[in-house]
């Protein structure tokens, strides 16, 4: 088991000392044992949660949602379920932003080939002042 301070969790997970406290301020990370000086000590069963932790955020889901997640995450086959609806929802999230990117992207390639092919003005200027 390893027992490693705050800042070797930091450097090794990427995290800044200030996340680190403020997980465990929210509740997404239970108190961490300190030592008689009070420096925190994190196990391998914290590890494991930062990481769940920072996986979920490149998933998108919100640290409200992680801390579902990690209730769930607690006892997996009853909360199947509830999971699956979780992740439904954040799917149907990031489909709708793909979609806003999708015309974001479209209306940026318009205005580049306006631009392109005027001499007078800015087409792009004019595209997000007149939209």
């Amino acid at each position: 088991m390893s027992d490693l301070r705050i800042g070797d969790i930091s450097k090794r997970l990427g995290l800044s000392t200030d996340t680190l406290r403020y997980y465990e301020k929210i509740g997404l990370l239970p108190a961490v044992r300190r030592t008689a000086s009070g420096i925190r000590v994190y196990n391998d069963k914290d590890i494991s949660r930062l990481k769940f932790i920072q996986r979920a955020q490149k998933m998108n889901f919100t640290l409200a949602e992680i801390a579902s997640l990690l209730h769930m995450r607690e006892d997996p086959q009853h909360a199947r379920a509830e999971v699956r609806e979780l992740t439904h929802k954040k799917l149907s999230e990031v489909e709708c932003y793909l979609q806003d990117l999708t015309t974001l992207r479209n209306e940026l390639t318009l205005l580049m080939n306006l631009c392109a092919g005027s001499e007078d003005g800015c087409p792009i200027i004019e595209g997000i002042e007149n939209p």
